[in-house]
């Protein structure tokens, strides 16, 4: 008996401390994962925050074009989208900020005024149109490489334009914008030659009476109004 309780003894001590060392094992990588992810977030920080300055500022990759179906159709400022012009899509830049593209493959630069938002595809810094793209001559191609030069940067406008309808009729559109201005809003009407379209807007509505402005035209019973930026160039 005692021999066997010195054995059984032995056996559950030798039994802990394995289990002891495997503990200690199998947390040593866990602190070491830890201890690494503390240092680089340390060591890392913040990300910057990504700036565009008013002149001068340069991006490289890779410019696409389009045009087909987009045309006549309103840009992401409002405008109608003519691939005639030297336009251009951008992502993050504001409005109306006149950008030098140039083809980094034959030399050939263009300036584009930015109005509207794209490309959404990764590799890709700008959306030009055609007129933009036969320009540096990437047509053929459908996409080159290029670098951007902000020459002219207009910082976002605090005010935005609500467009509240638009007609086929001008007696219609001014029908309308009488309605409004006896509900003492101020309506203007605008005309889009190319399609003989008349649109009833509200101008210079800062940002922060853009919701009670939207609940107005919503109580005269134009509840699915278009918030954009200025169409127009300064």
């Amino acid at each position: 008996m005692g021999c066997q309780f010195s054995f059984s003894m032995i056996y559950r001590r030798t039994y802990r401390v394995t289990c002891w060392i495997a503990v200690v094992l199998l947390a040593i990588p866990g602190q070491l994962v830890m201890a690494q992810a503390e240092e680089t977030a340390a060591t890392s920080g913040p990300r910057p925050t990504r700036t565009f300055p008013h002149h001068g500022y340069q991006l490289e990759g890779i410019a696409s074009w389009y045009g087909g179906k987009f045309q006549g159709r309103l840009t992401a400022n409002g405008e109608v989208f003519d691939t005639n012009e030297l336009t251009a899509a951008h992502r993050e830049l504001p409005f109306h900020t006149r950008v030098r593209v140039t083809n980094i493959t034959n030399g050939k630069s263009v300036e584009v005024r930015i109005n509207d938002r794209g490309p959404f595809v990764d590799d890709r810094v700008i959306d030009l149109s055609r007129a933009a793209a036969e320009a540096i001559g990437i047509t053929a191609t459908g996409i080159g490489p290029v670098v951007l030069e902000v020459i002219d940067y207009r910082p976002a406008p605090t005010d935005r334009i609500v467009q509240v309808a638009s007609y086929g009729d001008l007696r219609n559109a001014e029908a309308t914008a009488s309605r409004l201005a006896k509900a003492g809003l101020s309506p203007e009407i605008e005309t889009v030659s190319t399609s003989g379209v008349y649109r009833v807007v509200i101008p210079g509505v800062n940002i922060q009476d853009i919701d009670g402005t939207k609940g107005r035209l919503a109580d005269l019973g134009f509840p699915n109004v278009l918030v954009r930026e200025s169409s127009r160039e300064d």
